[in-house]
């Protein structure tokens, strides 16, 4: 089994393997070509997300600058759109549901090296799934750590860290993040868009 497909099986694998390593490239050499286009490229970044993405959805747009590790174990749902400097290290699978808002300078972190400094040193690292759900607001600046999931329709306050799993349907904030609230009828504000 290679360390790729101990990756992709969850289980612990050498972060420092010369594949791994090719496959990181790969993966700067497009996010940094994305970064490089205008917002008028919308046909060039769509084709340059589905190179790096495992699977892109319908109208997401992605700002630039964004980075993240391998780009394959990425997947973006339906209309998501992901702000200014987003950050996604993508050992484990990162999963975006549709019409979910990501904040700037939101950061995911699927990987957890290894306690131990001798087996951390030599390569040790753990990938864990992040699954974000649909219609999710994710505020600027927050961090979600390895293993977590994030509910439906779920709000998480901006500067928060996300270290377990959020349920659906709450504000939740903090660092720790923690669930503050329910999202009620009550914070329905009665906007309507106008027809174009």
């Amino acid at each position: 089994m290679t360390e790729w497909e101990k990756m992709q099986a969850g289980l612990m694998y050498n972060d420092f393997d010369a594949d791994l390593f090719d496959r990181r490239v790969a993966a700067k050499m497009l996010f940094r070509e994305f970064n490089r286009t205008g917002d008028d490229e919308v046909e060039r970044r769509q084709a340059l997300m589905r190179q790096l993405f495992r699977k892109v959805g319908e109208r997401v747009w992605v700002e630039p600058d964004f980075c993240c590790e391998f780009g394959k174990n990425i997947t973006l749902g339906d209309d998501v759109y992901v702000n200014f400097g987003c950050t996604i290290l993508d050992c484990g699978q990162v999963t975006i549901g549709e019409h979910t808002l990501i904040g700037p300078n939101v950061s995911m972190y699927s990987a957890n090296h290894v306690l131990d400094a001798d087996e951390r040193i030599a390569g040790g690292l753990i990938p864990k799934e992040i699954r974000v759900g649909r219609r999710v607001w994710i505020g600027g600046g927050t961090t979600i750590l390895a293993g977590v999931s994030i509910g439906d329709e779920a709000v998480i306050g901006a500067g928060s860290v996300v270290t377990r799993d959020i349920p659906a349907g709450v504000v939740a904030a903090g660092n720790p993040c923690r669930v503050l609230r329910p999202i009620t009828e009550r914070d329905k504000t009665g906007f309507v868009p106008e027809a174009h």
